[in-house]
């Protein structure tokens, strides 16, 4: 009832439409004002899709700009779940749903599994069910979890639940590794619970049906912990988005307000121990000069940028604000071969900045944002987490 009453919020003025990163992109997309209240309205009594939902990314912009408070990608989110039911889903999205699962299934080898994605033979089997010729995401030799079960923490009466999200989980363990240094070195143990993905990809495709039973697992776990008042830390920032903000709005599922209450994101969790003296640590100066790129799911949670201010800190270093828009992947988006030119261009101007700052790396907490810069400008780009560990001076190591 509560999304229907927001309905009549929406005052038509476009600005969602305005600031929509694939609008300006392709001329397929009707718009998230069109795709999401305007036609959520015949939809309460008609079966009636709208077939360009599909180029929605939920890169949240759209709820980021609108004056009114509407949650305007929750509509354009129900419209692609309404158009993937009605006309079924395709092998390509399936795969790239259930990354989570390859990436169990492909980490004991992960070497073996790395060199297999670059086959020729793999590489045309992908294109031909509509993944785009791009590099795919490695596999970490050692993943995170099987690092931190190695790992000898010290016990500390605080505690501090770390949600790794699937990329930090098979991809790129050591931010995850570099958190736990840093929350140990602050006399923090760090829980890591038995959970699942998050359910980001499944929503953004217009999974919701598997999306809500990730969530209620996730949530059945996740809750105990918020009921004892630990906090809950995610690096990643789509995860934190699900974690703190869908979970709530789309499935209303039992646990959920606790959870969202008791989230953080890494960066922000990092900045107030900072601001409270409680990291235990001494900095190091960080010569170099780095370029921040805000996640659009970071800046959707209303937050600010908590991790800018963080390395802003150290003594030093030279950050600045890309503050150039949407990098394009989101997520799973930009690796479908028909939205890879869409992605492609979304990021451009992006893009364009990077080089011509001439920065030494980039800055930013969302995984797949750094996929996607490093492949598109050749920079390295790096978790502030991973930089922010590097500055500091102590004697537990990871």
């Amino acid at each position: 009832m509560l999304k229907h009453k927001c309905l009549d919020q929406c005052i038509a003025c476009t600005a969602c439409t305005v600031q929509c990163p694939v609008t300006a992109a392709a001329r397929e997309f009707a718009g998230p004002k069109m795709v999401g209240p305007a036609l959520e309205r015949f939809r309460l009594f008609d079966q009636d899709i709208e077939i360009s939902a599909d180029y929605c990314t939920n890169c949240k912009n759209c709820d980021i700009t609108c004056p009114s408070s509407v949650p305007v990608s929750l509509f354009s989110t129900l419209a692609k779940a309404q158009y993937r039911r009605q006309n079924g889903k395709s092998l390509r999205d399936w795969i790239l749903v259930n990354g989570e699962m390859f990436a169990r299934l492909a980490s004991p080898v992960a070497s073996f599994a790395n060199i297999t994605m670059n086959n020729a033979v793999v590489r045309t089997m992908l294109r031909a069910v509509g993944i785009a010729d791009r590099p795919l995401p490695k596999y970490a030799e050692k993943n995170f979890y099987r690092q931190f079960a190695e790992l000898k923490q010290q016990r500390f009466p605080d505690k501090v639940v770390f949600f790794p999200g699937c990329y930090i989980g098979y991809n790129d363990p050591r931010v995850g590794m570099d958190l736990v240094a840093i929350l140990q070195a602050s006399r923090y143990e760090v829980i890591v619970p038995d959970v699942v993905c998050c359910g980001t990809p499944a929503v953004a495709n217009g999974y919701l049906e598997l999306a809500e039973e990730k969530a209620r697992r996730n949530l059945r776990e996740l809750r105990r912990w918020a009921r004892e008042g630990w906090p809950i830390v995610t690096c990643c920032t789509s995860c934190g988005l699900t974690l703190r903000q869908e979970y709530c709005e789309l499935f209303r599922a039992n646990g959920a307000d606790e959870v969202a209450s008791q989230h953080y994101d890494a960066g922000e969790f990092l900045l107030e121990m900072l601001e409270q003296g409680r990291l235990n640590s001494e900095f190091i100066p960080l010569a170099g000069k780095y370029l921040y790129h805000a996640p659009c799911h970071l800046r959707a949670q209303g937050i600010g940028l908590p991790s800018l201010e963080l390395l802003q800190s150290i003594p030093g270093c030279e950050v600045n604000v890309a503050d150039a828009g949407c990098c394009g992947i989101a997520g799973s988006y930009g690796f479908k071969k028909d939205k890879y030119d869409i992605a492609m261009k979304i990021g451009e101007r992006l893009f364009t900045k990077i080089k011509d700052s001439q920065a030494d790396m980039v800055v930013t907490e969302c995984g797949t944002c750094r996929i996607q810069i490093e492949y598109a400008t050749g920079v390295k780009a790096v978790h502030p987490v991973s930089l922010f560990k590097q500055a500091l001076r102590f004697d537990w190591v990871g």
